[in-house]
């Protein structure tokens, strides 16, 4: 008389949802252990998909079949031991060795013969089958799925998957929120520390109730699911799903991710009114501030470079003095402001082009829709390469992402056109009357909003001989120009610039 081990397993997966449960196939096997004379030294129980090996309490069972300890095996059916090749083919082993003498099923005949031991293998090899083929079967599902622009997955944060329809859909919780955070930190203002208290605010935290992780925050700011996409084993997709962000407030993330993405101290509560504020125009590292007190008692702050390099020796050993640099931010404001008679000329002029915008206006989308149809045909050119195999899958995975990021673009640029039209106007008007407010901040002695305003425009301020140097970005570098070039030459100057003359402003 043989002792047995009794062996039940039930998946949680979705292929075996129709499988006896643990406690059913106990109660099944003792009965048939009873009225089949069959001795069970020790039952096995567990809950693990049999697809791989590993699983620690069948291997446990096979342990004690190898030492002796027992010789035969009673389990519900042959797929509850192995549903792969390595687990499969243990037990044939063992019954090819003499180690198991004897394999019991209430669903399945076997005999230690060359016949039984051949309806084994097929057994388990039909298991593995089942578990492949189905397999196969949800893939193929998946990439459907995928085609169809919908992503298959744990929705992002701001999401969640609607169970009904198979979809994924905003979240009117947290929907806004997320949002609120993602055009905050394309603003370039904030890092991601500051971002982290923020979302933690408005109750965007962990599942354990704290703040999210660094990184956790990083892969939000990074996720193209946020503007419409989503990727899919390195693949990029245009999804089906209510996009949060448009691509260009994506790639005005990306791009504060480059500049604020590290955490750092906000220079912002230093008792330094202009630290943080420029760079060494010599060797590009931070400009420090100190104070120092004279004989006379009177205190004065004092700028120099940190000279942190480790690779280059910077020759800058001048101090400024705060209110050098103080009237030196004044000179640059007012380079960068726009007087009151140069104002209305400006927005005259604003009111001729808006006239002229809306035949220009259509011309653009045209262009647009021209270089979409383009890059949609190199969509489809490059999909049949590869189904035919000139094209090696990596290769295709690049250049398809890049078709796609600019397939995002464009139909962005169409959506900003149709939905703002001639918004480059109002920018301009905003323009001109930022640069008027900047000619009565230059009369003024608010020096936190001189070099808020320096910082707003993008400028790159440095400190070279103590002396500080600008880089407007466009349109200020325009004014700039004028004010240094053309300015002293009066109203002659203005018809004559090229702001003129161009008939347009890049915004």
């Amino acid at each position: 008389m043989f002792n047995y081990l009794l062996y039940a397993r039930k998946s949680s997966e979705e292929e075996e949802r129709q499988i006896l449960s643990i406690a059913a196939q106990l109660s099944e096997l003792r009965t048939f252990a009873e009225q089949n004379d069959i001795h069970i030294l020790r039952e096995y129980t567990e809950s693990q998909s049999a697809k791989e090996p590993g699983r620690p309490v069948f291997n446990e069972m096979i342990a004690q079949i190898e030492k002796g300890a027992a010789s035969g095996i009673l389990a519900w059916h042959p797929d509850r031991l192995a549903r792969n090749s390595i687990d499969g083919g243990r037990i044939i082993y063992l019954v090819d060795t003499g180690k198991i003498q004897s394999l019991k099923f209430p669903t399945f005949w076997f005999e230690p013969t060359p016949q039984g031991k051949f309806m084994l293998s097929v057994a388990f090899g039909q298991a593995k089958y089942y578990t492949d083929n189905l397999r196969e079967n949800i893939l193929r599902g998946i990439r459907q799925k995928i085609r169809n622009g919908v992503f298959s997955g744990k929705a992002a944060r701001g999401y969640y998957n609607e169970p009904r329809l198979r979809t994924i859909e905003p979240d009117k919780d947290t929907f806004p929120k997320v949002k609120e955070c993602l055009e905050a930190f394309a603003t370039g203002n904030y890092t991601l520390t500051l971002l982290q208290r923020k979302m933690f605010s408005l109750g965007l935290t962990g599942r354990n109730g704290k703040p999210l992780t660094l990184s956790s925050i990083g892969h939000i700011l990074s996720n193209p699911f946020y503007y419409g996409h989503f990727l899919y084993r390195g693949e990029l997709y245009e999804g089906t799903h209510q996009p949060m962000i448009s691509k260009k407030v994506f790639d005005r993330i990306q791009e504060a991710m480059r500049e604020n993405g590290k955490p750092r101290k906000n220079r912002d509560t230093k008792p330094f009114q202009f630290l943080g504020f420029a760079r060494c125009g010599e060797c590009g590292y931070a400009i420090t501030a100190e104070r120092k007190v004279k004989r006379s008692g009177r205190q004065y702050v004092y700028y120099r470079c940190t000279k942190k390099s480790r690779t280059q020796v910077c020759g800058q050993h001048q101090f400024l003095r705060e209110d050098e640099l103080a009237t030196q931010i004044r000179r640059a404001v007012q380079n960068l402001s726009l007087s009151d008679e140069w104002r209305e000329k400006y927005l005259a002029k604003v009111d001729e082009w808006e006239r002229e915008a809306r035949h220009s206006s259509d011309l653009v989308a045209q262009g647009l829709n021209k270089e979409l149809a383009g890059v949609l045909a190199k969509l489809d050119r490059l999909t049949d390469a590869m189904l035919d195999g000139s094209v090696e899958p990596q290769e295709f995975k690049e250049r398809k992402n890049a078709l796609m990021a600019r397939k995002a673009d464009l139909q962005g640029k169409l959506s900003a056109l149709t939905r703002t039209g001639d918004r480059w106007l109002e920018l301009t008007r905003n323009w001109i009357l930022t640069g008027n407010a900047a000619q009565n901040l230059a009369a003024g002695d608010n020096y936190a909003e001189m070099r808020n305003f320096l910082r707003n425009i993008g400028s790159n301020p440095q400190i070279h001989n103590s002396l500080l140097t600008l880089a407007p970005k466009n349109p200020f570098d325009y004014l700039y120009d004028l004010r240094t070039q053309n300015r002293a030459r009066g109203a002659a100057a203005l018809r004559d610039s090229e702001l003129w003359t161009r008939g347009e402003l890049d915004p």
